[in-house]
């Protein structure tokens, strides 16, 4: 169903996630999919303790250069470069952006871009904060058209109860279905 599905794929700082993220990217285009790589500001340029391998990888793996630059993003609108843009990881920080309409990132312009043409957007959400400050912005994407949420759940009840992290199992699931505007379910798991 993803053979030649133009795909905006964003990364964005929850950078611990990137070990499960990059191995679906790769799904994705084996399954014909055709990966445009999007990161945003701190994901592409800090040097984190997970490391700056990500990059090379993700280049690797698409074949593209990795737009990084609020003018490169965009070019996702000017040139029609996408049918569907994932956000994975997404987040607490870009949530609050785009519950806002703030595009000041390579994130929030590409996916502006993107609604723009028509595309809809999958949010895989990872952030700590989730049941704090941002649930009202969760609240508010969970209720505007075109966004549609990768399932999730709290990522550590105990020791981390405000958090939350998508399930990276549902990643491709929910991009089938949010290509046929639907929802997948259940979206807390």
């Amino acid at each position: 169903m993803l053979k030649n599905v133009k795909i905006g794929f964003i990364l964005t700082g929850s950078f611990y996630t990137f070990k499960t993220v990059i191995p679906q990217i790769k799904q994705l285009v084996k399954d014909g999919a055709k990966v445009v790589p999007i990161m945003s500001f701190n994901s592409y340029k800090l040097n984190t303790k997970y490391g700056k391998e990500f990059i090379e990888e993700i280049i690797a793996i698409t074949n593209s250069k990795i737009i990084n630059s609020i003018e490169d993003a965009e070019e996702i609108g000017l040139k029609h470069l996408t049918d569907i843009i994932i956000i994975a990881p997404c987040t607490g920080n870009t949530i609050a952006k785009l519950a806002n309409g703030i595009s000041d990132t390579p994130a929030t312009v590409a996916v502006k871009a993107g609604l723009k043409n028509g595309n809809n957007i999958v949010i895989g959400i990872s952030t700590n904060d989730a049941l704090l400050g941002n649930a009202v912005n969760i609240a508010i994407l969970l209720n505007r058209k075109k966004y549609y949420f990768i399932p999730f759940r709290q990522s550590n009840p105990i020791t981390k109860p405000n958090s939350i992290v998508f399930d990276f199992n549902y990643i491709i699931p929910t991009l089938e279905k949010a290509l046929k505007s639907e929802q997948i379910q259940p979206i807390l798991i």
